[in-house]
């Protein structure tokens, strides 16, 4: 019996593992069983963590892309069809990565057809990048190479959503439909929220198709695209807030974390393409993030909890140098502690700019 394979793209901070979350939850009361795959260049993985808590099988492709690590994607599938016997597998692959299709999809029909049974590639567009990408108006944030990728990813899809369409009004989705269709016409155009649920009826159905098998595929210069790509500066760490006095309230310190480093990042003009920060204790969890320059802070996980210590992971993906990056989350951990009357400590620090995308398999 073949495993029904999704892979629900977009760029970094388009609400992926949100989506995701909802749709495995939809599919999960259908009385499915599903499997998540989540994916990054860096390890300690807030997504997954996310994912795990809220109860369901996650198993992760850390260290590159898909395309890049495609026979540890095939391993992590074939693990996870046989300890959880899933009936679909949906898959996370990074923000900043495109040309699926040509090195995951078709490759993963060829190799290993009589497995999976291939649903229609989702992408999710990124609205606070994408009116400015896509209207060419205004401060983007990124360079061109940064947003060629952006628009690679809508370029391939065989399924556009207009995502977080709760924040925008109906002027506004219409207007990003507009511009999806005027430049990627055919594109099967959908709005959805996965924060109310909005939408996902429609794009539930829409992934019940088959994936088109293709004979042709996008040009993708990959030159432009890994330099894209190096402009974002990569962090990963860890860091534990603990009071030897009364407990503090996590999700304040997290939501406040959260909010000086978009100050300190917006002081030097560093454009975040996605600042996702989780804080546990014990069983509690919040997430808190930020999607762009001119966003606001979102608690989109709330723990309602107050402890004496708790464990803050940070994944930052900022048009920066990755040193300077650094730099900028001790110091505001730094910061934080000392106006709550907390100790820090930060262990577990990964930052780098991603290599050049170098595909296992490319059809084309």
């Amino acid at each position: 019996m073949t495993i029904r394979f999704v892979m629900i793209g977009g760029f970094l901070g388009a609400g992926k593992t949100t989506a995701i979350g909802r749709l495995a939850k939809r599919y999960a009361d259908a009385g499915k069983r599903v499997g998540l795959v989540t994916n990054d260049q860096a390890y300690d993985l807030v997504d997954t963590k996310s994912l795990r808590a809220q109860g369901f099988d996650v198993e992760e492709v850390p260290g590159a892309c898909f395309c890049c690590k495609f026979d540890d994607l095939t391993e992590t599938l074939s693990r996870l069809g046989e300890e959880s016997k899933p009936d679909i597998i949906i898959a996370e692959p990074v923000g900043s990565c495109t040309d699926l299709a040509a090195t995951v999809i078709e490759p993963l029909r060829q190799i290993h057809g009589d497995q999976y049974e291939l649903g229609p590639l989702a992408v999710l567009l990124k609205p606070e990048h994408g009116r400015k990408i896509l209207q060419a108006t205004g401060k983007v944030g990124f360079s061109p190479k940064a947003a060629y990728i952006f628009l690679k990813q809508i370029e391939e899809a065989d399924i556009v959503v207009i995502h977080k369409a709760d924040k925008l009004s109906s002027q506004d989705v219409e207007r990003l439909v507009s511009d999806v269709n005027e430049r990627f016409p055919g594109k099967v155009v959908l709005a959805a929220s996965a924060r109310t649920g909005d939408g996902f009826d429609q794009f539930e159905q829409s992934l019940s198709t088959v994936a088109p098998q293709r004979s042709a595929f996008m040009e993708v210069d990959y030159d432009i695209y890994a330099q894209g790509e190096a402009e974002l500066g990569w962090l990963n760490c860890q860091a534990e807030l603990s009071s030897k006095a009364e407990p503090f309230a996590i999700d304040i310190v997290l939501v406040e974390l959260v909010k000086l480093l978009r100050d300190a990042l917006l002081a030097k003009e560093l454009e975040p393409a996605h600042l996702k920060v989780l804080a546990e204790s014990g069983a509690s969890t919040a997430i808190a993030n930020l999607v762009g320059s001119d966003a606001d802070v979102e608690l989109s996980f709330e723990s309602g909890t107050k402890a004496n210590d708790s464990r803050f992971v940070v994944n930052a993906r900022v048009a920066a140098d990755p040193e300077e990056l650094e730099t900028i989350v001790r110091a505001t951990v730094e910061q934080v502690a000392i106006a709550a009357g907390l100790d820090a400590k930060i262990h577990g620090m990964q930052r780098f700019r991603p290599s050049p995308p170098v595909p296992t398999h490319r059809l084309g």
